[in-house]
């Protein structure tokens, strides 16, 4: 991806964060509603903007009927505050990559502790003893 269409993600997450934040006054948007990221098109044309809601499934749902219904007016909104040749067309998606990392954590503890579990219950087989070799002498 080229620096130019990283800036314009970045430039454009700044600015739908704004409008939401200021310009947006629907109630299906009240959740807690973060946009993690916006992939541009090479051509500028289409942009996807990921959206992370704290909260159920059905937050997520109502968050992102919420946005899109807000799109076009989104639109028309960069139109006026940026200074591009075109403004992509907005997709909203949810970005579900916190639930997944949260997911793979709770994965790692669990193999953790399956782990320790192991380890004791060797010991207690064992006894907890060391092996060593003792020399007997005749």
């Amino acid at each position: 991806m080229s620096r130019r269409v990283d800036r314009i993600n970045g430039l454009l997450r700044e600015e739908i964060s704004s409008l939401l934040i200021r310009e947006i006054k629907d109630p299906r948007l009240n959740a807690l509603l973060t946009i993690t990221h916006v992939r541009t098109s090479s051509d500028l044309r289409n942009a996807k903007v990921y959206l992370s809601v704290l909260g159920n499934h059905e937050d997520n749902i109502n968050a992102l009927q919420g946005i899109r219904s807000a799109a076009t007016f989104l639109r028309k909104q960069l139109r006026d505050r940026l200074r591009l040749k075109y403004i992509p067309f907005l997709t909203f998606e949810i970005d579900d990559s916190i639930e997944n990392s949260g997911h793979i954590f709770r994965l790692m503890d669990q193999a953790r502790e399956e782990s320790r579990s192991v380890s004791l219950s060797e010991e207690d087989v064992t006894g907890g003893a060391s092996t060593t070799s003792t020399k007997i002498e005749s």
